[in-house]
């Protein structure tokens, strides 16, 4: 790990925040992840600078309840699973419920939506699939 990064845990949910790291994983400078449920890096991860990992987004939908300083709810919390040899880009941001697969590459700026097929090169906002890689 290089540089100062981030970890924050959900408080008052259901279930204790959980942030698991495999061997050889490399996060670099300014990251920050937001553990709602789980965070799972597998072995030979790789993050780039200022990559956000964002479990759960800290407020909820509802204007009002924002408003009273309110937590999210339970239905915005989200798993987030980087398989291995997956490497995300400088100023990536992977929200809650997705995995990205195995040896997969996410662009640099990228906002990870949804799930990313392995092997693959996704990017944009939000990052779509634009090209298969072959498995080495």
């Amino acid at each position: 790990m290089s540089g100062i990064s981030t970890f924050c845990g959900r408080v008052g949910g259901q279930t204790t925040p959980t942030l698991t790291i495999g061997d050889n994983v490399d996060i670099g400078w300014q990251n920050a992840f937001s553990v709602g449920r789980t965070i799972t890096l597998e072995d030979d991860v790789r993050l780039a600078g200022r990559v956000f990992l964002a479990g759960f987004p800290g407020h909820p939908i509802d204007c009002e309840r924002r408003a009273q300083g309110q937590s999210d709810d339970e239905n915005q919390i989200g798993d987030i699973i980087i398989k291995r040899g997956a490497w995300l880009g400088t100023g990536v941001t992977v929200l809650g419920g997705v995995t990205i697969g195995e040896g997969a590459i996410i662009g640099a700026g990228s906002v990870v939506t949804k799930n990313i097929p392995a092997f693959s090169i996704a990017a944009g906002n939000p990052a779509k699939v634009v090209k298969y890689i072959k498995e080495s």
